[in-house]
């Protein structure tokens, strides 16, 4: 997921946000974090609560209760967008009418 552009596009103080649910690929996920890092970039984790290992590369872990791999995914996005919340009201960004909502929903 961060290879080519998306990679490019990380500089010092950029926030990433790294879900890291799958335990097959938690040391997959581990090393693109030290790989963002070595970019400057600040890291958020969102792991299972199994998943302490997390805490030596990531700046901050949000932990989520162990459960199926399956549903991880759907568990984890919950913080996510609870903190994307937060930060856009502490932006004063009006969260309940969104510039360019109309545009976005009535185009085909």
């Amino acid at each position: 997921e961060l290879k080519h552009g998306t990679n490019s596009l990380i500089e010092e103080g950029t926030l990433v946000a790294a879900a890291s649910t799958q335990p097959d690929l938690f040391a997959k996920t581990i090393s693109n974090i030290v790989e963002v890092k070595a970019r400057g970039a600040f890291v958020l984790a969102v792991t299972c609560e199994d998943n302490k290992n997390i805490e030596k590369t990531a700046d901050y872990v949000v932990y989520i209760p162990k459960t199926n791999p399956f549903f991880a995914g759907s568990l984890a996005i919950i913080p996510l967008q609870l903190f994307g919340y937060d930060v856009a009201v502490g932006k004063g960004t009006d969260v309940d009418e969104p510039r360019n909502l109309a545009k976005a929903v009535t185009v085909e």
